[in-house]
């Protein structure tokens, strides 16, 4: 399915991504928190990283959230409004403050990194299926989701479920489980992502993240076993790369949504009978780029903002996760949660390195801004 005259359609957007955003503090040097003297502000939030990424590379995009009626929602309103993400139906709440947290500078992979969040009781744990616009939420191609916001309280995880469930005509539903074991109250919280996921038409999934929340081991194919129902399931593997399991072209999704061949999206309401689940296709698997890496935070949502932007203009699957690759490889050569994507040609011209070409290439600090009509070389050396 292609997205012919989904622009067209009244108030329609590419993606519609829901989700709390936080005012971020970051080190103003490496140590320990108590050590550090200042913080630079920034923003943060796994889905308006996605939506300020994917309005940075040329889509329409909005951000359905909840704020509160202070300065730091003065802020995040407006800078991420100034990505060029419709912020209209952000909503403030004059009784519960907007998140914060402050971050180390290290890998937070390793034991020295340290988060400390101040989100408890925050204007987006305030998110229900009555207090946000669902229409403004389903009018768009894609609606991104995530399992933070399933777990910031009872009334999110509402909010998801009606989202995620079977209905004719609602747009392309991804979602990223991002499981955050510290945000879950009880132990439930594996079981609801689970459920969500199957909900959902396209998933991304760390396989690291799937053993620690399913217990899932042997590879993507059982992570895949356990997760048949989306169109397209995409098990990230870190350094290693990145399987797309996908329905084959000219398999419809299962709810006659938006989601149409090979999981490319159309306007909303455009298909309205249910139709069987997708037969099982081949995987398809694209080793990650080597990378001199400077932070690993956004790297997640910076790979789904690639991934959905492909899948937006209907490329390969390929393609998509080399997309993928290449806008999580711009946040991880980059400080700070979001990172400015590489230019489309440039990023098209790289994709379709052969692929000696793509195994060689490697990306450092500042790859995004060289000269998209200068051959690979410029970037490229053998690791």
């Amino acid at each position: 399915m292609t997205a012919t005259g989904a622009r067209n359609a009244p108030d329609v957007v590419d993606v519609v991504a829901l989700g709390e955003s936080m005012v971020t503090f970051l080190p103003s040097r490496p140590g320990r928190l108590a050590d550090v003297p200042s913080f630079d502000r920034g923003i943060g939030g796994a889905e308006s990283n996605v939506a300020c990424v994917l309005a940075a590379a040329g889509h329409t995009a909005r951000w359905v959230g909840r704020v509160g009626a202070d300065g730091f929602g003065d802020h995040l309103v407006e800078a991420i409004g100034g990505y060029g993400v419709d912020v209209s139906h952000v909503r403030r709440d004059p009784r519960r403050p907007t998140g914060i947290y402050f971050r180390t500078a290290g890998d937070r992979s390793t034991d020295a990194h340290e988060v400390a969040y101040y989100r408890a009781g925050s204007a987006a744990s305030a998110m229900s299926p009555v207090g946000v616009d669902l229409d403004a939420l389903r009018a768009g191609r894609v609606l991104h989701l995530s399992g933070i916001t399933a777990a910031l309280s009872s009334d999110c995880l509402d909010l998801l479920r009606e989202l995620t469930a079977p209905r004719p005509g609602r747009p392309l539903i991804s979602f990223d489980v991002n499981h955050r074991p510290g945000l879950w109250r009880d132990t439930r919280g594996p079981e609801v992502l689970l459920d969500l996921a199957r909900g959902a038409d396209l998933v991304f999934v760390g396989e690291d993240e799937a053993e620690e929340a399913w217990g899932i081991t042997g590879g993507p194919a059982r992570i895949r076993q356990a997760l048949p129902e989306p169109q397209t399931l995409v098990v990230k593997q870190g350094a290693h790369g990145a399987v797309a399991f996908s329905a084959l072209r000219g398999q419809m999704c299962r709810w006659g949504g938006t989601g149409g061949l090979d999981g490319t999206p159309q306007a909303p309401g455009r298909a309205t009978t249910p139709r069987p689940a997708p037969a099982p296709a081949p995987a398809t698997f694209e080793p990650a780029l080597h990378v001199d890496v400077v932070a690993t935070t956004g790297a997640g949502d910076a790979f789904a903002a690639g991934f959905l932007s492909a899948t937006l203009r209907d490329l390969p699957v390929r393609d998509r996760l080399r997309h993928g690759h290449l806008t999580a490889a711009a946040a991880l050569t980059a400080p700070g949660d979001l990172a400015a994507p590489p230019a489309r040609a440039h990023a098209d011209r790289l994709a379709a390195l052969d692929d000696t070409a793509w195994g060689t290439l490697r990306l450092g600090p500042g790859w995004t801004r060289a000269d998209e009509h200068e051959g690979p070389e410029k970037e490229a050396r053998t690791p």
